[in-house]
């Protein structure tokens, strides 16, 4: 199993690291790309990383899933009205891959209309009614379908584990749990 993940400026530095690790420790390999002019990011908290490749380099057949990230640039690429991250999400879609985006990042997925219909929690600040999805705000994880999202960097172990659980089943995920004392 491989997944992709986004990396953006201004991204949540724990919720992009820390689920990279986390899966990674489970030897499911993650693979990092942006759509910077090259490969460094800036995080939130001013932390830098290297991309591993960048999105002109994707080939999403390549990929099982996708991983996005949250933190404020959710909101500022949705009101710049840049579509790369979209179209990068509707091509894991049409491709039916899993899609999992935590904190802001499942406003990307409501504005696609990928929530409608689906159970789906979000940072508490981010919902709308126009997703027309089903909003699980006291869960810290939930996956509906293709369809992974977490609350916020608080739920990352969680969320983790809805990955883990979607790709490799119930069992590794008991196991991931157990192997981190969680």
């Amino acid at each position: 199993m491989k997944g992709l993940m986004l990396l953006h400026t201004n991204m949540e530095d724990a919720e992009a690291l820390a689920t990279r690790a986390l899966l990674e420790r489970m030897q499911i390999d993650i693979i990092t790309t942006t759509f910077n002019r090259d490969k460094r990011v800036k995080m939130a908290y001013n932390v830098v990383v290297e991309a591993d490749i960048l999105s002109r380099e994707v080939n999403v057949l390549e990929y099982d899933f996708l991983i996005i990230p949250g933190g404020k640039y959710v909101s500022e690429v949705l009101n710049i009205n840049d579509n790369n991250i979209k179209n990068l999400i509707m091509e894991f879609h049409k491709n039916n891959k899993v899609i999992a985006a935590i904190c802001a990042a499942p406003m990307f997925l409501g504005e696609l209309g990928l929530l409608e219909g689906k159970e789906y929690t979000i940072f508490p600040s981010c919902e709308k009614d126009s997703y027309k999805g089903i909003l699980k705000q006291d869960k810290k994880a939930i996956t509906d379908g293709k369809i992974i999202t977490g609350r916020s960097v608080g739920a990352v172990v969680e969320f983790s584990y809805e990955i883990i659980k979607k790709i490799r089943g119930k069992d590794s995920a008991e196991e991931f749990l157990k192997n981190i004392y969680y």
